[in-house]
């Protein structure tokens, strides 16, 4: 059997602009003689569609979409992704097409993920099918982690899926779908889609095993797709993205959700706040690799604080990518409201106070360039400062969207040196040389308070993303004060976090999603 992939780019809501893909796919299946055609899971209303999900006008707009689809399958059988709503609520179903009719829907059983659980109920799981001659198992979701002891009679399982980019989830999705086809000696297509839809990206890397447990089909990543899986004719095998094509699978992660951000919610334009440092050279980089250079303005507000090296390595980075610049010092802006707040806060000592007024004043400026020119603020946050508090509330935690804020400090250099190694050296050594420091205070550096980053990150990771206890992280070597220091850090800075701009989610274990504290709690006081 012939069996293609198409793996697309949807937009959630776009009933209209998704099955026109859908069809399109359909019509280049054909001419490839495809037997079968497999999309992604919801990918009639792309996903998440959270409260959408309840609504039935909704529901019915996509069973409609579906009707249309099925017109266009009279010599090709379909597998198409939708929210199906039954007595219990609202399912996530593969809808069987052939013949032009839609014979069955098969919903996913197990509800994994957070951004689904409270709109989509679970269903009965996998079901066995005939298509064009061939028996079949098809899985939605997460129920592939589930499927074992397949009836004999199955030739290829077929999985319809919407699994989002984590740093290092590639490499573990394709070693979980191997042993599984391998052991049950069957054939495994993957069908998954791509693109950025708010803080998620798909990596798309759609795929096909066969029942050797051999990857011959592998598509490709954070682009649309299209291609042909025969079950009968010899391919060899393909080998999976390694530890090593990490950073590059970030760098694309993060340039395609920022792209999709902006496009599918109607910006064009992206403002960046250019500081001489790492993190918002980056962000800048990966502005212009998504939006196009003359889509991309920088300010540069230098302070009384700001060396000179750093407004002139700010200028370097905004010369080399070709963006449009302007230099703003804010000493003027800045003397006048330390002078206005006086009889309020005393001024008597310079504290955190005046440190925060600089970052306020940076965004009041960045957000007036937006509502101006309708170059929309992009946020250069990361991930470890995030994590400890390293940031002003309505200064730079300010920001339409963050594609860097859910990538450790350590993780920046290294998507830098990326950047500098493919895009020829925007970023200047002397910005990944310098000591880390936010520049809000005389000679101020980060590692006036904390140990180097290479530290932080490890204890932050071992926290966050393996939630290992602070005993444990002692054990493995750490120092018992900073590692106390560290979570206390995180724990006092939630509010903060609560009050952050959509941040891309790059990692396995994002802040506000897989890692939801609550805002108020007395643990570990």
């Amino acid at each position: 059997m012939k069996i293609a992939i198409a793996q697309l780019n949807y937009t959630v809501g776009d009933i209209d602009g998704n099955t026109s893909k859908i069809i399109d796919s359909i019509t280049r299946a054909k001419g490839l003689g495809a037997d079968l055609v497999l999309f992604a899971e919801q990918a009639v209303s792309g996903t998440p569609a959270f409260d959408l999900l309840r609504k039935t006008t909704f529901l019915e707009l996509c069973e409609d979409a579906l009707v249309q689809i099925a017109s266009c399958c009279d010599d090709i059988a379909a597998i198409v992704g939708l929210p199906i709503l039954t007595a219990e609520g609202t399912i996530s179903a593969a809808a069987l097409i052939q013949d032009r009719k839609v014979l069955r829907y098969v919903g996913k059983k197990y509800i994994t993920a957070r951004r689904e659980m409270g709109f989509v109920v679970p269903s009965k799981g996998y079901e066995y099918v005939t298509i064009k001659g061939h028996k079949c198992a098809i899985v939605v979701g997460d129920d592939l982690r589930r499927i074992h002891d397949c009836d004999s009679s199955v030739e290829t399982i077929l999985s319809i899926n919407a699994r989002r980019y984590g740093r290092g989830t590639m490499t573990r999705r394709y070693e979980m779908m191997r042993d599984l086809a391998f052991v049950e000696g069957k054939n495994l297509v993957m069908a998954n889609q791509v693109g950025g839809n708010t803080e998620i990206v798909y990596d798309g890397t759609s795929g096909a095993i066969n029942r050797r447990g051999e990857l011959c089909l592998m598509m490709k990543s954070f682009e649309e797709d299209l291609a042909v899986f025969d079950t009968e004719a010899p391919a060899a095998p393909v080998a999976v993205p390694s530890s090593g094509d990490r950073t590059r699978l970030v760098y694309e992660a993060a340039v395609c959700g920022l792209r999709d951000f902006y496009l599918k919610n109607g910006y064009t334009k992206a403002a960046v706040g250019l500081s001489g440092g790492i993190d918002s050279a980056v962000t800048a980089c990966l502005a212009v690799a998504a939006l196009g250079r003359t889509n991309v303005r920088a300010l540069l507000m230098p302070s009384h604080f700001s060396s000179d090296h750093s407004v002139e390595d700010a200028k370097v980075v905004a010369e080399a990518l070709g963006i449009e610049y302007n230099v703003i010092p804010i000493n003027e802006i800045y003397t006048s409201v330390v002078d206005t707040l006086k009889p309020v806060t005393g001024g008597t000592e310079f504290d955190s106070t005046e440190e925060n007024i600089q970052t306020r004043i940076r965004t009041v400026l960045l957000m007036a360039l937006q509502n101006k020119t309708g170059y929309v603020l992009l946020n250069s946050s990361n991930k470890s400062e995030n994590a400890l508090g390293l940031c002003t509330l309505y200064g730079d935690t300010a920001g339409a969207f963050s594609p860097t804020g859910d990538l450790y400090k350590s993780e920046m250099y290294d998507l830098a040196r990326y950047i500098n190694r493919t895009l020829g050296d925007p970023i200047p050594e002397s910005v990944l040389r310098k000591e880390p420091s936010s520049e809000l205070r005389p000679d101020q550096k980060d590692s006036d308070i904390l140990p180097p980053y290479e530290v932080v990150d490890a204890i932050l990771y071992r926290m966050i993303e393996e939630g290992q206890h602070r005993e444990e992280i002692v054990n493995a070597g750490f120092d018992s004060e900073v590692v106390e220091k560290i979570h206390s850090m995180i724990m006092r800075n939630e509010k903060k976090r609560y009050q952050f701009p959509p941040v891309l989610r790059l990692s396995t274990c994002a802040f506000g999603h897989e890692r939801l504290m609550p805002l108020t709690n007395r643990y570990g006081d």
